[in-house]
C-alpha cells in the first residue's frame, strides 16, 4: 500500500459506506495520512469489510489520535431518492473532501467513477486494499455510518439497525413486512419498493 508515496503531494483517500442498505444515509470520508504513517497505525488499516467491528473501532480511534486529516460528508435518504445512490455517493464524497482545508492536491477514489471535486482525481479499483489512505477512509466512513444507524435504532428498534446498519438481513426484512417502512428507508430500493403499495409508513 504505497500508492500515496508514488503519487506525491497532499494525497487524500476517499471512500464511502452505505450504498447497499435499505435504510439510512450514505456516508463518505476523505483522509490525508501524510508522508510518514506510523507502523502501528499502518498495521491497523485495511479494507473495512475485511475487519471486525472491534478492529474497525481500534483503527478509527488510532486515526483520530494521529496526525491524519479527516473529512466526513453524507447524503440523506431524500437525496438518495432524488439523485439515485450513485450520484448521492458522489455528493457525499464531495462534501467529505470539501471539509479538508486546504484541499488535497489529488484524491484517490475507491472505484471507477470519479466525482467532481475541487482537486485532481484518480480512481483506484479495489483501492481500499491498495492504498492506506483509502483503507483509512473506508474505516472512518463505516464507523461513522454504523454509529448513525445505531442512534436511529433507538427510535425505531424493530428493524435491528444497531446490528445490521440498515442492510437487508432476515430480521430487517421481517420487520419491514410486519411494520412497513419508516421515513429513513430508501423507498426505491428492492424489498422496500415492493412494500410501497398498501402499507403505511411508520412514524
Amino acid at each position: 500500500m504505497e500508492m500515496e508515496l508514488a503519487v506525491g503531494g497532499r494525497v487524500a483517500g476517499v471512500d464511502e459506506a452505505g450504498r447497499g442498505p435499505l435504510a439510512g444515509p450514505v456516508i463518505a470520508a476523505a483522509v490525508i495520512l501524510g508522508a510518514q504513517v506510523p507502523a502501528k497505525l499502518a498495521d491497523l488499516l485495511d479494507d473495512s469489510k475485511k475487519l471486525t467491528a472491534k478492529q474497525r473501532l481500534a483503527a478509527f480511534i488510532a486515526l483520530r489520535a494521529s496526525a491524519a486529516e479527516i473529512g466526513v460528508g453524507g447524503a440523506s435518504v431524500e437525496e438518495i431518492l432524488r439523485l439515485n445512490i450513485l450520484h448521492a455517493s458522489m455528493l457525499a464524497m464531495r462534501r467529505a473532501v470539501s471539509r479538508l482545508n486546504p484541499l488535497p492536491d489529488i484524491a484517490l477514489i475507491d472505484g471507477n467513477y470519479p466525482p467532481k471535486l475541487g482537486c485532481a482525481v484518480r480512481c483506484v479499483v479495489g483501492g481500499d486494499a491498495l492504498c492506506l489512505s483509502i483503507a483509512a477512509a473506508s474505516i472512518v466512513a463505516k464507523v461513522v455510518r454504523d454509529r448513525a444507524m445505531a442512534r436511529l435504532a433507538v427510535r425505531w428498534p424493530a428493524y435491528g439497525w444497531e446490528e445490521n446498519a440498515g442492510y437487508a438481513t432476515a430480521l430487517h426484512r421481517s420487520a419491514l413486512w410486519q411494520f412497513g417502512p419508516t421515513r429513513h428507508h430508501r423507498m426505491n430500493f428492492g424489498t422496500v419498493a415492493q412494500l410501497r403499495l398498501g402499507l403505511t409508513i411508520a412514524d
